[in-house]
């Protein structure tokens, strides 16, 4: 009962973290300093933080599935029933998202297993809080009354998109970044408005998230006892749940509020964590 008590706080705290540009793997990596799993193996914890954001993913599928899914069901003269008629528009913006994502899926098969022996601790995460935290502020004052270049995805060129997956490519180093955060600040900083920024995020997530969680699932070996099988599909589950709330949320909120409420959010919990580790140390 306790594990599955652990596996509802971690799906908690993904689904919040994993959409708020205050980092995910950053609140995982601090939560896991205080709270662990009693009757599962290390594996498996390992493979854990990383597939619970398949449930998080999830939601990005549900909430957008008219603007993600290219092949929509059309009635016309010709084919009372209907018949399938496949959206270019979808798949341009598909072939953009993948474009987005090379960066951080190379650099992401080639040092996993380094970057989670040297990166994955409260100092290099406390860092990468304060870092981008600053960075937000730093940048929503420089952008105040700037008018966007871009307002929606389908205005974004071939160097925005890599731009924007060069900075996605910074959160799959370090952890602490916010892959959310990562994306957006380099959108704005290249003049791209909050939403269409938030939004090519969220949709970026999904292929680089789900061929994560895949990485982690074959390295596990798909082997799971009754009692892992319900933590990771628990934890997925509330994952999932918190997500659709907190996109909706986010959504809202930058449509009148700028991200600097999350920069100092950041710099306030980088600092904690530091002072905590300077004394626990």
């Amino acid at each position: 009962m306790l594990d599955i008590l652990v596996a509802i706080l971690f799906g908690l705290v993904e689904g919040i973290t994993e959409w708020l540009p205050i980092s995910s793997t950053g609140h995982m990596i601090l939560l896991e300093e205080f709270i662990t799993f009693e009757n599962v193996s290390e594996d498996f914890f390992s493979m854990f933080d990383v597939v619970i954001q398949l449930g998080a993913i999830m939601a990005v599928v549900v909430l957008f599935w008219g603007r993600l899914f290219p092949f929509k069901k059309v009635r016309d003269r010709k084919h009372p029933s209907g018949h399938i008629k496949i959206d270019m528009d979808i798949i341009r913006m598909w072939i953009k998202v993948l474009i987005g994502c090379i960066p951080a899926a190379v650099v992401g098969i080639l040092l996993d297993d380094f970057v989670d022996a040297h990166f994955y601790n409260g100092i290099v995460v406390s860092i990468a809080l304060i870092v981008f935290g600053v960075a937000f502020i730093v940048i929503e004052t420089w952008n105040k009354g700037r008018v966007p270049k871009v307002n929606s995805i389908d205005e974004m060129d071939l160097k925005t998109i890599l731009i924007i997956g060069c900075f996605q490519l910074l959160a799959a180093i370090f952890p602490g970044t916010s892959r959310s955060g990562a994306t957006i600040v380099g959108a704005l900083l290249i003049g791209v408005n909050r939403t269409a920024a938030a939004e090519f995020t969220f949709f970026m997530a999904v292929p680089v998230m789900a061929g994560a969680s895949f990485l982690k699932l074959l390295k596990f070996g798909f082997s799971f006892t009754a009692l892992e099988a319900a933590v990771l599909l628990i934890g997925m589950a509330v994952a999932f749940v918190t997500s659709l709330l907190v996109i909706r949320f986010l959504l809202d909120y930058i449509r009148k509020h700028d991200f600097k409420i999350f920069g100092y959010y950041r710099i306030i919990l980088g600092v904690i964590v530091l002072l905590y580790f300077a004394i626990a140390g």
